[in-house]
């Protein structure tokens, strides 16, 4: 079976967007650059929420982005190579190849995806990626820690649960960036505000 993994980029303090919703905080150099591609090449289908899709779909719908360097090239074709399945009850259409539009996130079908499938998913999005959690449908957590605390916003990884991780893999690049590979061992939801926490 196909394993689902989580991507995302999150600054030190655990968040994916500011309070501003920005997530243009730091800059990615090319040694992680090129490590994000060669993760990407790995990668079959996309799950994607509406926001990231529409922020990623400029990788297919702009030419220019390829254009500026053999990297950004690499990058888009890695992109385009793989599915998408993109989950809104509010986009009117998808403006990519290869792209299939859900109006819900139905997790049995997600389950008979990774069991169908010759090559890995990714999940992004912390709403969509929220649900893929709760149904156990996680089998890794990639996270790209950027060396910046913004205080604030959208957290990257779910709230409102627990769940204990094991760690694979590390990885430091030179520019502060820290690549953590983890595995999800197990959760259950945390105890509601004002109970007490059971052991």
């Amino acid at each position: 079976m196909a394993k689902l993994i989580y991507v995302t980029n999150v600054s030190i303090d655990g968040y994916i967007e500011d309070e501003r919703g920005a997530f243009d905080w730091f800059p990615i150099d090319d040694e992680v650059f090129a490590f994000t591609t060669d993760l990407l090449r790995s990668v079959g289908t996309f799950l994607y929420g509406r926001r990231l899709y529409e922020a990623m779909a400029a990788w297919e719908t702009d030419a220019a982005l390829a254009a500026q360097s053999d990297l950004m090239a690499g990058f888009a074709s890695a992109w385009q190579a793989a599915s998408k399945v993109v989950y809104s009850t509010t986009l009117a259409a998808v403006s990519t190849a290869d792209t299939r539009l859900e109006r819900r996130f139905d997790p049995a079908a997600v389950h008979q995806l990774k069991a169908t499938a010759s090559s890995d998913l990714t999940v992004g999005g912390a709403n969509l990626a929220t649900q893929a959690f709760k149904a156990g449908l996680v089998d890794e957590c990639q996270l790209f820690v950027l060396p910046i605390v913004v205080g604030g916003g959208k957290p990257g990884l779910p709230t409102g649960m627990r769940a204990d991780l094991e760690l694979l893999d590390e990885r430091r690049f030179r520019n502060g960036v820290v690549h953590l590979r983890y595995r999800p061992l197990g959760q259950r939801p945390t105890a509601p505000s004002g109970s007490p926490a059971l052991g």
